[in-house]
């Protein structure tokens, strides 16, 4: 692919500027060999994957952001759009190819690259479509980024995240799902807005499939520290469940009315995902709802299955699992969402 012009070489001779403009400390020395130097990789630039890449590069999230895609035009334009950026933003490398050499040495590779659902298509072959995909994708990161953490995005993100794992052979703390981060994020978002309270004091979590089978963890749920419902209960304040159902009927619903309002979904995954990231980078050790191997958690022991619980996140992916106290409804609630991930996976000869 053409690449835009960068570095110190100007004129028809490639003529090197750097020594007129800078003159050389003497005796100086070189960098410290403990700085990292941050490289992200971006797979698919589609609305989702250019959410992120911008998200990502405003927020000053890694050194070099590199975009992959199969259309070449498209992906240099995109390009070339977020290099013309360059003085309103962090000082940030931007690459693009239809290569994946370009992505060698990457900290980072987030996969957004999928198929899109054709006007009567199954959602089974639609699935079938994007398995095919990723096994183009996975073994090329594989060979040019091996020491990565990959990031899935696509949809539906559990499914194609545990493709990833067993295609990439690497260990499940190093591929992770986006999962249910966002659904978290809008559950939190309503919650706030129903109490009239800011939606940073509400600790929540939204957890297994990210879709129908979702599971809200409202035993767990706490403002400003304080267990909501322990708190009204004790309290002697009476709620309604059918209240609490339907705030989580509309965190399922909140994608699907985005979709039908603009046609796609694009800034709050791109916020979503830039979270993570940052995490995963910059070892902060948060706890995000991501899709991992959930095996051996939370009485799931069926199979292997990659489902949203909370997980402490860092510089090695996922550190841990957090242990969340969840009821006896939402503990069968979860093995029932991993059971529902299962039949799929099995339908697809996974």
């Amino acid at each position: 692919m053409h690449k835009s012009p960068s570095g110190s070489s100007l004129g028809p001779d490639g003529l090197d500027l750097s020594q007129a403009f800078f003159k050389p400390i003497t005796n100086a020395a070189p960098p410290s060999t403990t700085k990292r130097h941050l490289k992200i990789s971006v797979i698919g630039a589609g609305n989702v994957g250019m959410a992120i890449a911008q998200t990502i590069l405003t927020q000053d999230l890694t050194d070099e952001l590199v975009l992959v895609d199969a259309k070449p035009d498209k992906l240099r334009g995109e390009m070339l759009d977020l290099q013309h950026a360059a003085a309103f933003l962090p000082r940030t490398k931007i690459h693009a190819s239809v290569d994946y050499a370009v992505t060698s040495g990457s900290d980072l590779c987030i996969v957004t690259a999928g198929a899109r659902q054709i006007a009567g298509e199954t959602r089974l072959n639609l699935l079938q479509r994007n398995v095919s995909m990723f096994k183009n994708i996975i073994p090329h990161l594989v060979r040019y980024a091996p020491d990565s953490t990959l990031l899935i995005v696509s949809n539906p993100v559990d499914i194609l995240t545990y493709v990833a794992w067993k295609l990439s052979g690497f260990p499940s703390n190093r591929v992770i799902g986006s999962g249910t981060n966002l659904d978290s994020s809008r559950f939190r978002f309503l919650i706030a807005d129903h109490l009239d309270v800011n939606t940073q004091d509400v600790q929540a979590y939204i957890v297994g499939e990210h879709g129908d089978s979702s599971v809200a963890l409202w035993s767990s749920i706490s403002i400003g520290g304080i267990p909501v419902l322990s708190f009204l209960e004790s309290q002697q304040i009476a709620y309604e469940k059918e209240t609490l159902e339907n705030i989580h009927i509309a965190v399922i619903d909140s994608a699907y009315e985005v979709i039908s309002l603009k046609g796609y979904t694009s800034w709050a995954i791109g916020y979503s995902v830039a979270s993570l990231a940052r995490s995963i980078l910059r070892d902060q050790r948060k706890i995000h709802p991501v899709s991992v191997l959930a095996k051996g958690f939370y009485g799931i022991e069926d199979g292997e299955v990659f489902l949203s619980l909370p997980a402490q996140l860092g510089r090695g992916g996922v550190l841990g699992i957090t242990n969340v106290h969840l009821n006896d409804e939402e503990s069968q609630k979860l093995r029932d969402s991993a059971k529902t991930l299962l039949e799929v996976q099995t339908q697809l000869g996974l």
